[in-house]
């Protein structure tokens, strides 16, 4: 349940992020979960059969008890990414100030037409790395181009944990 939002852009010290006006959402398991931000990694923290890809979007969502789903995005070079030129273009000169933006992000234009995905309980992929946290990973590759990830890459080239073992864990497939 993803609207045109309003939103700031904030260079946090570890990744480019996103906050969101309050009112999109995505339903898991029965339980609303409420799109906070999403932010950036280079290159993905996901692989998928075992590529990695130049850059992952992590949209950060929260319950009302606190527990979060996150909707993992990878991508690939090829066409332009209207959506991600927007934040480009809203990125603020100094770290920690937020930039405003004056028109509203199309949310759902970030996800790939393909909505299949996988999914698993994982953790937090930065500090504290709390677990718990719900994954949904879209099968499907979203594209920017050479000069859409060279922007990002310029203020962050490499701020992707490592890959982590399965553990066990039950990776689900959706159909």
């Amino acid at each position: 349940d993803y609207r045109p939002s309003a939103f700031g852009v904030v260079d946090n010290g570890h990744t480019v992020q996103v906050n969101l006006a309050a009112g999109n959402a995505i339903e898991v398991g029965g339980k609303r979960f409420e799109l906070v931000q999403f932010h950036f990694h280079r290159p993905s923290e996901e692989r998928i059969d075992g590529r990695q890809f130049e850059m992952s979007l992590h949209l950060v969502h929260k319950d009302e008890q606190g527990r979060l789903a996150v909707v993992g995005l990878v991508f690939d070079k090829g066409p332009p990414n209207a959506v991600l030129q927007k934040v480009w273009n809203h990125l603020p000169l100094e770290r920690n100030e937020e930039n405003a933006a004056r028109v509203p992000l199309e949310l759902v234009d970030l996800l790939p037409t393909d909505r299949r995905y996988y999914t698993y309980m994982g953790s937090l992929t930065t500090p504290p790395c709390s677990e718990g946290v719900q994954w949904i990973v879209m099968r499907q590759p979203v594209t920017l181009t050479p000069e859409q990830i060279d922007i990002f890459a310029r203020i962050y080239p490499m701020n992707a944990r490592p890959v982590q073992q399965a553990s066990g864990r039950r990776i689900m497939q959706s159909n």
